[in-house]
């Protein structure tokens, strides 16, 4: 089974909010948000460590795309009971964020992996990253999907939203926007593997 997936991400828990704001100053090296408190506490929803998965998109094969929503430890069960028979996991840029927010997290929740899924820096069996094998493997070159929809001609997935806009949505309780703007990146990744592998 072939598993697309995408995640959407937020900020810390707001009690929280002073330790993650302390904790990002002291990682930044952009000078421009390092005396933004607001700023540095958003940053934190790129972080594994206190930020949290505000729901999972998913698509198995050719099948219709879902989402997983609701609390984060209940997100991440059935995230790993869908993921448990997957040859394949599917996304764009997951190697370098995905993947490592999910075990992230699931350590956090005490929820462990239905799969060990080995995150290296070089292609694996079960792991295609289309940011990756897009750039082939050259960091340097790697692009975004919103381009990368642009340079092979299909419909992008940033037409109303993009993933800098999702707490703000949040905050907004416009969560249906954010379910149906998770689908579109994982229909679209779809097609950009699909293209990748001319299938």
């Amino acid at each position: 089974m072939k598993l697309f997936f995408d995640l959407e991400t937020i900020p810390a828990p707001e009690k929280l909010r002073e330790i993650v704001v302390e904790s990002e100053r002291k990682k930044t090296r952009n000078r421009e948000i390092s005396g933004d408190d607001e700023a540095l506490y958003r940053t934190s929803a790129i972080s594994g460590d206190f930020g949290q998965i505000f729901c999972i998109g998913y698509a198995t094969d050719d099948n219709q795309t879902q989402i997983i929503s609701g609390a984060e430890d209940e997100i991440l069960k059935k995230w790993w009971q869908v993921a448990k028979d997957t040859h394949v996991f599917i996304g764009h840029n997951i190697i370098d964020f995905d993947l490592p927010f999910l075990y992230k997290r699931s350590i956090v929740h005490k929820i462990k992996p239905s799969q060990s899924l080995p995150i290296k820096r070089f292609p694996t069996e079960n792991i295609f990253d289309t940011a990756k094998e897009w750039s082939r493997w050259d960091n340097y070159s790697q692009t975004s999907l919103h381009n990368l929809s642009i340079a092979l001609g299909l419909p992008t997935s940033k037409d109303k939203m993009d993933g800098s806009m999702v707490y703000d949505f949040y905050l907004k309780k416009r969560y249906q926007d954010i379910y149906t703007y998770c689908k579109k990146d994982v229909e679209l990744t779809r097609q950009v593997y699909k293209r990748m592998l001319f299938l």
